[in-house]
């Protein structure tokens, strides 16, 4: 009989070893990958609680070195990375200075490594696609129950001229499967 951890599929080659240390933060596996980040879950040795890390990666345009450094795989690439990278840090400020119950906070923020890094929650809960998936139709009173708090976190969003720009189930966090957090 196989441990969970022996059935679950390998990090992708991108992705930073399990057992790195970024600061008082190790890295344990993969959450999930992106066109321009990866996630992970990752251990707070400061206050003893697990976190989940998102790495600015964007595969297409760079790679990792021996020594973890992200570089961009060509000059011509440059631009487009160091762009996105701003993106990247900008998007960590601003979520870091917004305090909703259905927006993901952020707890900090840094840049190292050629890349920068957010440490976020991290939620044991399923995504909102998750949830519609497993249990069939929903009854309305259940989508106005977190609809609404969705509602009120983009509205926070739009009053700072912000726009999402990715809403979908898997970017929704069902927190005791009705607490929405958009992700």
């Amino acid at each position: 009989r196989m441990s969970a951890a022996e059935t679950r599929p390998p990090d992708p080659p991108s992705a930073l070893p399990r057992g790195t240390r970024l600061d008082e933060f190790e890295l344990r596996r993969v959450l999930g990958i992106g066109g321009f980040g990866i996630v992970y879950l990752a251990f707070d040795h400061a206050l003893e609680r697990e976190v989940a890390i998102k790495e600015y990666m964007p595969s297409a345009l760079a790679s990792r070195t021996p020594d973890y450094r992200v570089t961009v795989k060509s000059e011509r690439h440059h631009e487009t990375f160091a762009v996105g990278l701003r993106s990247f840090v900008n998007e960590a400020k601003l979520l870091a200075q917004f305090d909703h119950p259905s927006l993901v906070k952020v707890y900090r923020f840094w840049e190292a490594n050629g890349t920068a890094y957010m440490v976020m929650p991290y939620y044991r809960a399923p995504t909102l696609r998750e949830v519609i998936l497993s249990g069939g139709p929903q009854p309305e009173a259940w989508l106005r129950a977190w609809l609404a708090p969705m509602l009120e976190a983009l509205q926070v969003l739009h009053d700072q001229g912000i726009y999402h720009r990715d809403i979908a189930p898997d970017n929704v966090l069902m927190l005791d499967g009705e607490r929405p957090v958009l992700l």
